[in-house]
């Protein structure tokens, strides 16, 4: 029944674009986001589209980190980035230069929308009718359990599935639920470290599973959805409203957990996620924990900002968020800009400084 998404998450992975020629000429709009975004932003695509039928947007979707890397490393030619995680905006890309002008790929970016982290299941996997909000740590790390997590390194659902664990031993004064999922199941291990104000993961250069592992990685979060399909997992790190978009079985983390809630922003603070990764050469990855905000930006590198910026303005109306609403995907009441001087005048018309 879902075989048609599951084409749409491949072209849209491989960036074979999703726009169609009618014959005209029209402005194509570059548009990257975040897999956890492939639904609303069809539906917004469309009613965009409708609504200007001289731009044809083509998009496509990655693991939020490598949303960005296609701009400051492999240089494509983006118009708009949509992340996951706002944070990665100003860490990635304002501190990077484009090498052409030496300017920094953004200068501004507006946090938009959240969303609850869950775990996400099938009526067939293991232990389903056992699994709830207090014994999830405990069943996912059972050795025949298999538990799907995007990587780290690439999506913002990775670091922030290995936050919950850390957040989940805080919220409940056990320090022993960590280990029994991770230890011995990757060949060089993620690794802990409880400060007396700071517990700090670290995630290795290198991260693959061993053969044996329960542990199922992939680059991004939306490329896990197939194999609770298929019955291939029994559990997957997921946010709510992509588990709610395929009908899938919730198991709704507590709040301490979740990292969706503004009244626990500064019970999330306590967890931090270091990547040790050498591909970042002049940025050392750091995410500390937060309540979950997805951002917005326009490259400085775009070739068509005018456009970029009537997308975005258009997602952020009222028919946008009765779009990204209609797909379970919230929206805040109050859009929150980064930099508000550094906007297009359009944005800045439709935000508070």
């Amino acid at each position: 029944m879902r075989k048609p998404f599951a084409i749409l998450v491949i072209l849209s992975l491989l960036g074979l674009g999703l726009g169609s020629c009618n014959g005209q000429q029209k402005t194509p709009l570059v548009v990257f986001a975040a897999g956890s975004l492939i639904i609303p932003f069809g539906n917004i695509e469309k009613a965009f589209e409708e609504k200007y039928p001289n731009i044809d947007v083509q998009a496509e979707y990655h693991g939020s980190i490598q949303v960005i890397r296609h701009a400051t490393e492999l240089h494509k030619p983006i118009d708009v980035i949509a992340t996951a995680d706002a944070a990665l905006i100003p860490m990635l890309m304002y501190a990077t230069n484009m090498p052409e002008t030496d300017q920094p790929y953004a200068d501004w970016s507006i946090r938009f929308a959240s969303n609850h982290l869950a775990l996400a299941y099938a009526p067939e996997s293991k232990y389903a009718d056992e699994i709830n909000a207090e014994n999830w740590a405990e069943i996912i790390s059972r050795p025949d359990v298999k538990i799907g997590i995007a990587d780290p390194r690439f999506d913002a659902s990775g670091y922030r599935a290995l936050m919950a664990f850390a957040l989940a031993e805080i919220a409940d004064k056990n320090y022993g639920l960590f280990a029994p999922m991770f230890d011995k199941q990757l060949t060089f291990p993620v690794t802990i470290f409880r400060g007396d104000e700071l517990t700090t993961i670290t995630v290795p250069e290198i991260l693959e599973t061993k053969p044996e592992s329960h542990i199922v990685i992939r680059g991004a979060s939306i490329q896990l959805i197939a194999l609770l399909e298929s019955g291939d997992l029994d559990y997957a790190f997921e946010y709510e409203s992509v588990i709610a978009q395929h009908n899938l079985k919730l198991v709704s983390l507590p709040a301490e957990v979740n990292l969706g809630e503004q009244a626990n922003e500064e019970f999330y603070k306590q967890v931090q996620v270091n990547l040790d990764f050498q591909r970042f050469v002049s940025i050392k990855p750091q995410f500390r924990g937060e309540r979950i905000g997805y951002g917005v930006t326009i490259p400085a590198s775009a070739e068509h900002p005018d456009e970029a910026a009537q997308f975005i303005a258009f997602l952020l109306s009222d028919e946008g968020r009765s779009l990204m609403e209609a797909d379970h995907h919230p929206m805040f009441e109050t859009f929150i800009a980064d930099s508000y001087e550094n906007l297009p005048s359009v944005l800045q018309a439709i935000m508070t400084k």
